[in-house]
């Protein structure tokens, strides 16, 4: 027998072997595929001690992997086709042989925590059709070059960087989503997706890529850039007569420049966003002609105060942002005559006067306006009353004095009041307690005198209310206890509306509505881009939990809509109401820098807070030891008060309790233990309280500061 023929039987018996014992390649049937996914849950729970669901039932009561959890097979049933633990809590490396896995065409790992780089073994998977590792903390650099068959992929929100040019575009062949925004990706983008001839949905937002613009982006339907570093003009050329684009977002970059009339070629244009750039010159009046659009955001660029009539003709538009344009003198008159528009965004120009004479005022579907950082001054208009669709009235950062027109009180649509940061006097409208539907109320920085109006308890919705730095007197009503005890109906009318466009607005006013220096809201400003800023954004109007607090007594965090009552700054006096135990919907408490006296209520310990602040005032008595079982709480102050007897040892089982001052009362006695979270302050956190014992390690003091010197 010859070596070729040797060699050909061999081949013969090793074929014949497979078909009778069964035994075949890895991940070429449901057998080796089960096998697969019992090493892939193994992985899993040497990396996971906690939140093992839902694959650690894999295998326990099925044997056949189509029946577990998380677990998608193949029409026939024969193999295993997806895989989904998206929102598991999973944390760890990703697993090194999903290629194992033949038949995989769907992997979702989305929102966990897996971290490391994303290993070369996913490249093999070359059925992969759906990918999304979105909503990680990944890292490393991008090489998916293998996977010839990806039809959606979503890298977002992690911190994966380098350039892309490897895995794009020889991932191009059939890909119609990508989404890598969020990440830490830099260099070019201009060469890398013109072979992606089936792309419809780009989104390269919030990453670090430089140089020019993608010329070939107007045949996709949907492609975002923003908050990139991409510089250069935005060319003519690039909205080809055949343009598809429906979204288009260049917003924060360095574009330059005039905006090309061309773009009316993008005839099914729903959103243009070019907010954040260098543009110069005219508004296109070409832009006229897009009759398909309904917002456009033009914001915080260097446009002419001139505004083309042509706009006019955008019977759809919902949203126009023309905010930080360094406009002056008054209001344009046309904007007057956009009575299509529900949302009128011109902050932060130079606006001086033209209130009424642009008509602005009279704008019939207006729900939101937005005229803070401007230069108006005089009176608060009280046409604004007569606005029926309002909902969204934001005048902060003005110089409008007088006082708060009574009649505000009839605009019973409105979710948000701010007229923070003007010269405002006079007292607190009782007619605000009308108020059903309002969520904010920020009327801080300001001169406003009298008492609290007890009406305001009324304002069964109002979670956010500050009234800091005024001049406010008398007592906190007992009413006032009742505010946002029922914000459920308002919630469910703006869940039941159609989507609230994104506004360049909406991160200005969040982070001034939103204290970004007060837990539970600081996460909020961790990882904050405008596109997630948008979307806290709609989450929190229609009452989606977003802040972890928990309740008093428990440890377990939830996440909950949870408001903040802030009264700081003022002349306010009496005691603190007995039913403040009411108020289970508020985290935060700030009551500091007034003249507030009598026994700090005990049932402050019944709610869920996690910021307690009360320095600078005249309480008295024992601190109460229910503060103990505010075991979220964070930031505990009760410096320059009179609180007197023995320190309560509690408080020292505050475990997350990370800002702590109870300096300067005399009268307070008892000691600090050397062991437990008060033990990791410093000196500064205990000066003037000569009765308290403190361990001696604890020496250090900054900075000596009396008590009129703390900060409040």
């Amino acid at each position: 027998m010859s070596e070729d023929e040797t060699d050909l039987w061999r081949a013969v018996l090793f074929i014949l072997l497979i078909l009778i014992s069964g035994v075949v390649v890895a991940g070429d049937s449901l057998d080796t595929d089960r096998e697969v996914l019992l090493n892939f849950k193994s992985f899993l729970e040497q990396r996971n001690l906690i939140n093992r669901e839902p694959y650690s039932q894999w295998g326990q009561f099925n044997s056949n992997p189509c029946n577990w959890s998380g677990i998608v097979c193949t029409d026939d049933g024969l193999r295993v086709s997806g895989i989904n633990l998206s929102e598991n809590y999973i944390s760890g490396e990703l697993f090194n042989n999903f290629s194992s896995l033949t038949a995989l065409t769907y992997l979702d790992l989305s929102s966990n925590y897996f971290g490391g780089p994303i290993p070369s073994d996913l490249s093999n998977c070359q059925n992969l059709v759906y990918l999304n590792l979105s909503h990680n903390i990944l890292q490393g650099e991008l090489n998916l070059t293998g996977l010839s068959n990806l039809q959606i992929l979503d890298l977002s929100l992690n911190r994966i960087f380098g350039e892309i040019q490897f895995s794009f575009p020889a991932i191009c062949n059939k890909l119609v989503v990508a989404n890598i925004s969020g990440n830490n990706f830099t260099g070019r983008i201009d060469n890398c997706f013109d072979g992606c001839l089936n792309l419809q949905y780009l989104d390269l937002s919030s990453n670090f890529f430089s140089g020019r613009l993608w010329n070939g982006f107007s045949r996709l339907k949907d492609f975002s850039v923003s908050e990139n570093f991409l510089s250069g003009e935005v060319l003519g050329s690039s909205f080809g007569e055949n343009c598809s684009l429906e979204f288009l977002d260049l917003s924060e970059n360095n574009f330059t420049g005039g905006l090309s009339g061309e773009i009316k070629n993008c005839r099914n244009l729903i959103i243009l966003n070019v907010w954040g750039n260098k543009l110069t010159g005219q508004i296109p009046s070409e832009i006229g002609s897009i009759l398909s659009l309904e917002a456009l955001f033009l914001g915080n660029n260097s446009f002419s105060p001139v505004i083309p009539e042509s706009l006019l003709n955008l019977t759809r538009l919902a949203f126009l942002d023309l905010s930080r344009n360094s406009f002056g003198g008054d209001v344009q008159e046309i904007f007057g005559r956009f009575t299509q528009v529900k949302f009128l965004v011109l902050h932060g120009n130079s606006y001086a006067g033209g209130l009424n004479s642009s008509g602005i005022l009279k704008l019939p579907n207006v729900a939101r306006l937005d005229l803070s950082f401007n230069n108006f001054s005089g009176p608060l208009p009280v046409e604004i009353s007569q606005m029926p669709s309002l909902k969204f009235l934001i005048l902060a950062y003005n110089q409008f004095n007088g006082s708060i027109p009574q009649e505000y009180g009839n605009l019973t649509s409105l979710q948000a009041l701010d007229l923070s940061f003007n010269s405002l006097t006079g007292p607190i409208p009782s007619s605000l307690g009308n108020l059903n539907s309002l969520l904010w109320l920020m009327l801080a920085n300001n001169y406003l005198t009298g008492e609290i109006p007890r009406e305001l308890g009324k304002c069964s919705s109002l979670l956010w209310l500050n009234l800091a730095n005024n001049k406010l007197s008398g007592s906190i009503p007992n009413e006032l206890v009742n505010i946002g005890r029922d914000p459920t109906p308002t919630f469910k009318s703006n869940q039941q509306n159609e989507g609230i466009i994104p506004a360049s607005g909406e991160c200005l006013a969040m982070k001034r509505w939103i204290p970004a220096d007060y837990p539970p809201f600081l996460f909020v400003y961790t990882l904050l881009s405008r596109k997630n800023c948008r979307s806290i954004w709609d989450r929190i109007l229609r009452g989606t939990g977003l802040f972890s607090v928990c309740a008093a007594g428990s440890t377990k965090q939830t996440l909950e809509i949870s408001g903040y009552l802030q009264l700081s700054g003022n002349q306010l006096s009496g005691e603190v109401p007995q039913d403040i135990g009411k108020m289970q919907s508020f985290s935060m408490l700030h009551f500091g820098s007034n003249k507030i006296y009598g026994k700090l209520p005990p049932q402050v310990g019944e709610l869920p807070l996690v910021v307690l602040n009360i320095s600078k005032n005249g309480f008295s008595g024992e601190i109460p030891t229910q503060i103990g079982n505010l075991k979220c709480l964070q930031n505990l102050d009760l410096s320059c008060n009179n609180f007197s007897g023995t320190f309560p040892a509690i408080l020292n089982t505050l475990s997350t309790l990370n800002k702590f001052n109870v300096s300067y009362n005399p009268f307070i006695s008892g000691s600090i233990s050397s062991t437990g979270q008060l033990a990791t302050f410093e000196k500064d956190s205990y000066l003037g309280d000569p009765l308290l014992d403190l361990p001696k390690f604890i020496t250090k003091v900054r900075i000596f500061l009396k008590c009129s010197q703390l900060p409040s």
